[in-house]
């Protein structure tokens, strides 16, 4: 049913100890769809210094140009152009404005020039490609200042790089999203804060705050009402950008999430009502959808919720999340987690798929229930049937749980070769995130303000509720997909791409999708 096919970024050096290694040699290869898979059209080799992210302007992409954005290890960002294979600027070249890690960059939607730079230091820099960088060390001017931010402008005589200078948080900056509209910019950070701002404005739009240890990644609904994290605390966080409150968490994951990102191609919106799930092939099919026939765009179909038609309408969100465990989960945003009907009671649901039944790493196994409540009622699944009247909710959760349970066997296919050794397979190894959960790192904010969030004093509140008080998400599917730590995952139309710390780039065909490669 899936169809799977790889191929690798080469490296030369010891990639898994980049870290130690003062001279690495990294071969770049830029892909384009429908290529050779086995001839890049572009190769790059860096020394001492390595790749770490990267970003196309899709709004000045042509087929005879494209201009790339490459963040490296050492606070550098190249603009490159893989189909002229020409090299056009080397931004903060003698790193003068940031000497940290370059975590994330992204073109500012809408720019042709404008892109967004951020750092482990904490920090984000506005770039203008037009600019020069100077020869010296920028100085600084406040412009904006706020609860754990503050935003500061160049000050020189003439125009020059970094336009704007923003501060967020404590620790690295992990990862940041503009959202759809461009309006608005999420970040993510290693204090465990996800800030939304208001861009253009610079101005603080809401907070949140993870379970415990830092955000890495971030993304937001194709309609820009939600927002996922992901991060140390082996949970995904759904977040609702109107309410700014947090609405679901999610957990499926053994490890540290490393990427989120929404399927567009299987939002859905149904105008009839639903159709119970029999375990049949056909019907699973239809369970996962993953963008067959697809009639109107995502945000056509998202516009329906809002009609004053009288025939009922049903939304679904789907995403995806990766993480340290080489797994992939995918997750079903529903109706009766984004509007509940009642008032919300506070038990957590039983997660019962792919070994999900322990409490996420750090929280307590007796949180399942409020103490003094010996059988409360659960809370709403994103992937369970549709729900009924309170009264009929126990006997619909098993029909619900055998769904779930078949729908995880017939995903079995999307998988690499088992190892002879599969019947011993241990739980991979990760950094464990207790020794990042200090004070220093986990629950500071930043120093422009000199104020600190105690998380005993957060945890509870609006800003970061407890697990029994959130609807708890349980993966539709949850599947190992590599031997090494994922670190990617984007959604096509015709398939779902992933690549893992090992340098394989994995191309997976979507149910009645066929994805063709020339030999």
């Amino acid at each position: 049913m899936w169809a799977g096919s790889s191929t690798s970024i080469s490296t030369r050096g010891s990639a898994r100890q980049s870290h130690e290694v003062d001279r690495m040699e990294i071969l770049i290869s830029v892909l384009i769809e429908a290529a050779d898979l086995s001839k890049p059209i572009d190769k790059r080799i860096y020394k001492g210094t390595q790749p770490t992210c990267h970003d196309f302007n899709h709004l000045t992409a042509t087929a005879e140009s494209v201009s790339l954005l490459v963040g490296f290890s050492a606070g550098q960002v190249q603009l490159i152009d893989p189909i002229k294979k020409e090299t056009s600027k080397l931004f903060n070249e003698e790193r003068l404005i940031d000497k940290s890690r370059v975590t994330c960059v992204k073109w500012v939607p809408g720019s042709e020039s404008l892109f967004l730079v951020a750092h482990s230091s904490g920090n984000m820099y506005l770039y203008n490609v037009e600019h020069t960088c100077g020869t010296t060390a920028p100085h600084y001017q406040l412009l904006k200042q706020g609860e754990s931010f503050a935003v500061h402008t160049c000050k020189s005589k003439s125009t020059r790089n970094p336009l704007l200078k923003w501060t967020v948080g404590e620790g690295a900056l992990n990862e940041f999203a503009f959202s759809p509209d461009g309006k608005f910019l999420a970040c993510v950070s290693q204090d465990g804060f996800l800030r939304v701002f208001n861009f253009d404005s610079v101005e603080l739009h809401g907070t949140m705050k993870s379970y415990f240890g830092g955000l890495l990644c971030v993304c937001w609904s194709p309609d820009g009402k939600y927002i996922v994290t992901g991060g140390e605390d082996d949970l995904v966080t759904v977040w609702s950008f109107a309410d700014c409150r947090v609405i679901a968490r999610g957990h499926g994951h053994k490890s540290w999430v490393s990427v989120v990102a929404f399927d567009p191609y299987t939002t859905s919106v149904e105008e009839s009502d639903p159709v119970e799930f029999s375990g049949s092939d056909e019907d699973f099919q239809d369970l996962l959808h993953f963008g067959r026939d697809r009639a109107n765009s995502t945000q056509s179909r998202l516009s329906k919720r809002n009609s004053t038609e009288s025939r009922p309408v049903s939304v679904t969100y789907r995403f995806g999340s990766v993480g340290q465990d080489t797994q992939l989960c995918l997750w079903d945003l529903t109706e009766d987690i984004l509007f509940p009907h009642q008032p919300l009671s506070r038990a957590r649901t039983h997660t019962n798929v792919m070994n999900a039944t322990s409490p996420p790493a750090g929280s307590t196994g007796n949180s399942v229930t409020t103490p003094g409540n010996s059988a409360p009622p659960p809370l709403p699944r994103s992937n369970s049937l549709p729900h009924s009247a309170v009264s009929n909710a126990g006997s619909k959760s098993s029909v619900a749980d055998g769904a779930i349970a078949s729908g995880v066997s017939k995903f079995a296919t999307l998988s690499l070769h088992d190892r002879k050794d599969r019947h011993h397979e241990k739980d991979h190894k990760r950094n464990h995130s207790m020794g990042h959960i200090s004070s220093k790192s986990s629950d500071k904010l930043n120093l422009v303000t000199k104020t600190k969030t105690d998380p005993a004093k957060t945890l509870g509140t609006p800003l970061c509720p407890r697990m029994e008080d959130v609807p708890l998400l349980e993966p539709l599917i949850c599947k190992k997909i590599a031997h090494e730590r994922l670190t990617v995952l984007i959604f096509l139309e015709d398939c779902i791409v992933t690549a893992c710390q090992e340098g394989f780039v994995c191309t997976w065909g979507r149910p009645g999708k066929v994805v063709s490669f020339n030999p």
